[in-house]
This record gives structure tokens, sequence and C-alpha cells, in this order.
């Protein structure tokens, strides 16, 4: 299966909002990832444009924050925390268990683009470890039990089961 195509005309909708605004570089970046999955490289230019600056500056910006991604990414995206207190209470069997489950390494997106796997240094959930999280729902006190239940609940939304 391909990547899903990309909307031009909805993009040039966002980007009219954004016209000749420097400072609004990261919530264009945000709604632009927000409503397409990712940012599509194409798009750094027409982006740079809009604001005026050079397609350089942008691709910085998005190059240095981790939450910004030119590849695209499933419907859902687990985070699986890789904190201390996360470690501690099983969270790399939590990562194994998902990994298995999915058939995906850390960073892969099933060819179907339901799911995207990633880790994170630190949820901020310690409360709850182990944690992770599904796009920006956490979930905590992981066990195999709960994983599997977690993941079938996104796998309903998309009519697998």
């Amino acid at each position: 299966m391909n990547a899903p195509e990309m909307d031009w005309e909805k993009f040039s909708e966002i980007l009219e909002k954004h016209q000749q605004k420097k400072w609004g570089l990261i919530p264009l970046l945000q709604k632009v990832q927000e409503s397409f999955g990712y940012i599509h490289p194409d798009t750094i230019e027409p982006i740079a444009e809009t604001l005026g600056l050079y397609p350089s500056q942008v691709q910085g910006v998005i190059t240095f924050y981790a939450g910004f991604s030119t590849e695209p990414k499933g419907k859902c995206v687990l985070k699986v925390c890789r904190g201390t207190a996360c470690h501690v209470k099983g969270g790399k069997s939590v990562l194994r268990l998902i990994q298995k489950d999915l058939n995906l390494q850390e960073g892969e997106t099933s060819p179907d683009y339901q799911f995207t796997l990633e880790t994170a240094a630190c949820l901020g959930a310690c409360f709850l470890a182990p944690a992770m999280m599904v796009d920006r729902e956490y979930y905590g006190k992981l066990n195999p039990i709960k994983v599997t239940s977690v993941l079938g609940e996104y796998r309903k939304e998309k009519g697998e089961d």
C-alpha cells in the first residue's frame, strides 16, 4: 500500500491562513502535520515562500524538533516510554510485546499505515509506569493483557477485528 496522497487544496487553505507570519512557522508546521500526519517534503518550499523564509530555515526547524516528521506515519502513533521508572517496571517487555504483535521495529510504520511504533526518553507519566501513548492518549500500569486490549481497540477502529 502506498503512502496517503497529499491533499494540495487543503494544504493551500492552511498556507493562506498563515500568510507572511514568520512567527507562525511552528504553528503552521504543527497544523500541516496534524492535517496530513507528516510534513511532505514538497511542502517545505511553499511554506518558506508563504512566510518569507528560506527553505533551509523551514527544514532546520523540522529537523530540530523531534515532533515533526517528513515521513508518513501511521494513523495511530504508539510511543513507548524508555524512562527509568518505566524501564524498572517492565517497559522493555511492553516494547517487545508491541513489536511482536505489530511486527514492527522502533521507528517503523505498518505497510497499511495503521500504526507507527516509536519510543520516548520519557513520557512524563512515571506514576503510570510502565506507560505508552497512542496519539495523545496515555495508557499506564501496562501488562501483556492491557497492551493486547489497547492494540485491539485501535484495530477495531480500523475494522480489523
